[in-house]
């Protein structure tokens, strides 16, 4: 068997794995704290969570990467079919938006999940530091497991898997 094979069968449970471990040590950090944790700390991985779940909902096989059909007039046109109701004619004008959300949406969870850290590290009375860096752990660790999905769906010259960038890293 090769790689991708491989990977095709044990990838899922792999991802899985990721992601219950990120939650894990969210858990774990909630569990050992002192102090009550207050529901601020939460969204971050929740977010990430919906963030992963926005990934998963675009196939492949549903966008277009033709650089040719949506150029600026296209623009033009979805506003005319929002502001009067009408349905839009690109699919792929929506998917590109629904995947831009979710990148939006991933990255604020992370940065939210930073900032929690340096609040927790500067204020003594709230929850430890553990808290922060788990909440930062379990979202890398939920947002590392849509990366092979998200690998999957933009394409990358000379690079269509995480295949090449794990050999790197390993």
């Amino acid at each position: 068997m090769d790689l991708p094979e491989l990977w095709a069968i044990f990838g899922p449970g792999v991802a899985g794995a990721v992601f219950g471990a990120g939650w894990w040590f969210w858990i774990d950090a909630v569990v050992c704290s002192s102090v009550k944790v207050s529901v601020v700390h939460y969204l971050p991985g929740i977010f990430a969570s919906i963030a992963s779940l926005m990934f998963n909902c675009v196939r492949k096989e549903d966008i277009d990467y033709s650089p040719y059909e949506e150029g600026e007039w296209r623009w033009k046109w979805l506003n005319f079919h929002l502001a009067f109701g009408l349905p839009n004619p690109s699919l792929n004008c929506r998917l590109k938006l629904w995947l831009f959300f979710a990148y939006v949406v991933s990255f604020v969870s992370l940065a939210a999940s930073v900032g929690l850290l340096i609040q927790d590290s500067i204020v003594k009375t709230g929850p430890s530091v553990w808290t922060g860096t788990a909440g930062i752990l379990q979202c890398v660790f939920v947002l590392i497991r849509s990366a092979r999905r998200i690998s999957r769906v933009i394409q990358v010259p000379g690079l269509t898997s995480l295949d090449g960038l794990v050999k790197v890293v390993l």
